[in-house]
């Protein structure tokens, strides 16, 4: 049986620098991937938006999920790898962490934001440092 592997994406360089090593490094991982996308609940509801248009403002935000997601597959796809898309609406750490203990996925594939560090990590923490603390599964920091 092959194993589960989760890839959590958004529209950062790491994240097209994540799909572009998995790519390069194709004859280690299974032909199927599961790509998830996280729209930031909390980016959405920091804004001023008035109610009347908050429902446009989240469809948009799952139209441009839908197309990311489609970007990234397309990728994969032409050099071999099914994926399974998955587009989930909250707080990116706590949705990834979540899932991938629920659906017992065996590895977790992420990328790890430039610019970063651990000062930085540590007093405002990072999704990647989240999820690598809190999944039960391993994971590959790329």
């Amino acid at each position: 049986m092959e194993p589960k592997i989760l890839i959590p994406v958004d529209d950062s360089p790491t994240a097209q620098a994540t799909i572009e090593y998995v790519i390069e490094q194709r004859q280690r991982f299974p032909r199927s991937l599961n790509l998830l996308y996280v729209i930031n609940q909390k980016q959405l509801a920091y804004r001023m938006i008035p109610d009347f248009q908050l429902d446009m403002v989240k469809e948009n935000a799952m139209k441009a999920g839908e197309r990311l997601l489609e970007k990234y597959h397309v990728q994969l796809q032409e050099v071999g790898y099914v994926c399974n898309l998955m587009l989930e609406t909250g707080e990116p750490r706590m949705i990834i962490t979540h899932i991938t203990n629920d659906q017992e996925f065996d590895l977790l594939v992420i990328g790890r934001h430039e610019g970063g560090g651990e000062i930085r990590d540590v007093l405002f923490g990072s999704v990647a440092n989240y999820v690598l603390h809190n999944v039960r599964c391993p994971v590959l920091l790329v």
